[in-house]
């Protein structure tokens, strides 16, 4: 189910596709403020040579969820960069829908710090994640999904 279009203009997160998130097939199922849920339905393209799942692609899942979840509670004038991303891999996964769900766990001025759950199709946990995140105030008309003034 598409993420309701009033509380993507109420976060301020634009239907803009991340090139990450489209090259891997991870998509955006549900947002609010300081939560994200992304899904990703993992196959054979996303195996390492050991068959299963490939961690990179599990923290690209958990860092873009904690990450849409940093950028709902950024202010006009913020945007923010990960300085740390931590992730714990507790199950391997083969072929299977996944869930990412994360949100933000403290909101300083300058730093977020956001925790990622990574289930599978059961519910049983798959990878935690967490990041710091630094905050930046940025002048112009740019927006969080862009570093650089548009």
């Amino acid at each position: 189910m598409p993420v309701d279009d009033q509380i993507m203009k109420a976060l301020r997160i634009p239907y803009e596709e991340s090139p990450v998130a489209k090259l891997l097939g991870m998509r955006l199922a549900s947002a609010g403020p300081g939560l994200a849920t992304f899904t990703l339905d993992a196959d054979e393209r996303h195996h390492n040579v050991m068959g299963s799942v490939h961690g990179g692609v599990l923290s690209d899942l958990a860092d873009i969820a904690m990450g849409y979840a940093t950028i709902s509670t950024l202010s006009a004038d913020e945007t923010f960069t990960t300085v740390e991303l931590k992730i714990n891999f507790l199950r391997p996964v083969f072929r299977e829908q996944l869930r990412c769900h994360a949100r933000v766990d403290s909101r300083g001025k300058t730093i977020v710090y956001a925790v990622a759950d990574i289930m599978n199709e059961d519910g049983k946990p798959v990878a935690k994640a967490v990041a710091t995140n630094l905050v930046v105030k940025r002048p112009g008309a740019s927006d969080a999904f862009h570093h650089k003034q548009r």
